[in-house]
């Protein structure tokens, strides 16, 4: 659908025009602010903007998470939306696979990681249209902060009734044993679509994410598959910065989560799980002996010798 190439900042010529849709996806080093200077050259013309920001960064092999700055998040701030330098934690979360000892055996367990939060609270727009469940990881909050009336902001994905934020430098702990006291807070943003007229009154939209690894598949020995819906909520913003959003509807129509929901009790999400699977498997049984029952009734009653 798309001729995608890539852009070079250079200091003597700004985004060229024949770019309409730029898109910036977890930037790691600081921005020449000349080359971000040029973002606002670009959206002045009418050109549309996506950046999928970490303002954190999580080093595995030391388990541990610390601030990452690159100069967009102050530029963000001037249009109105502010990604915070903070970590959330959510209790509807992804799993982590564990190297754990079990007697003489090493096994890989999976187990919640809430640095890894599962985005099911979705607005009612184009973007989201379709779309049920997106893992985040490390993603940070994102808040508008913005009383310009010329300006529309749409709140696209919050986080869990079950949410928390932790500043840097953090910890990881994946043996910790959560407790609802860790997650005193609700609905956190983790993405902003904002639409109207910016610079010289021209008009133009631009998305930003609280997290850029959600939609990077990597490549080597460091590629992983995505899930389905992380995908289609990238391609999903870019379509509706490009005005061209007429297959959304066919692309998110399929059936891809299910899960039960968040804030229940370990007992009751036992209870549910055991309850899916006994209570077809009764029911087949109990059809089945009022089956044997009915035969039995109609074999006797034809052995009758009054039966006519």
């Amino acid at each position: 659908m798309y001729n995608v190439g890539s852009v070079k900042f250079n200091d003597t010529t700004d985004i060229p025009e024949k770019y309409k849709t730029l898109i910036i996806v977890a930037p790691k080093d600081t921005i020449n602010p000349a080359y971000i200077n040029q973002l606002d050259n670009f959206l002045a013309r009418g050109g549309r903007l996506l950046i999928a920001l970490d303002r954190v960064k999580a080093d595995l092999s030391h388990a541990s998470g610390s601030a990452l700055y690159t100069g967009l998040s102050q530029w963000l701030e001037k249009k109105g939306v502010n990604v915070q330098s903070n970590f959330i934690i959510d209790a509807n979360c992804s799993n982590v696979m564990v190297r754990q000892q079990q007697g003489m055996y090493v096994m890989n367990t999976p187990v919640q990681f809430p640095y890894f939060p599962e985005i099911t609270n979705f607005s009612d727009h184009p973007i989201t249209q379709g779309i049920e469940s997106v893992v985040m990881p490390f993603v940070s909050p994102v808040e508008v902060n913005s009383k310009d009336s010329l300006m529309h902001f749409t709140t696209l994905a919050k986080t869990s009734k079950h949410s928390g934020i932790q500043r840097p430098p953090v910890y990881f702990d994946v043996a910790k044993q959560w407790s609802k006291s860790d997650f005193p807070v609700s609905s956190l943003p983790v993405a902003v679509a904002v639409e109207g007229k910016f610079n010289n009154g021209v008009y133009s939209k631009i998305v930003v994410f609280g997290n850029g690894d959600f939609a990077v598949n990597g490549s080597g020995q460091n590629a992983q598959k995505l899930s389905k819906d992380n995908v289609n909520l990238m391609t999903n913003a870019i379509d509706w910065l490009s005005d061209d959003t007429g297959l959304i509807g066919l692309r998110t129509k399929g059936i891809t989560s299910r899960p039960i929901k968040t804030g229940l009790e370990d007992g009751t999400k036992t209870l549910i799980k055991y309850a899916n699977f006994l209570v077809p498997i009764l029911l087949i049984i109990a059809y089945g002996l009022f089956r044997l029952q009915a035969r039995r009734r109609k074999r006797n009653k034809l052995m009758n010798e009054e039966y006519v």
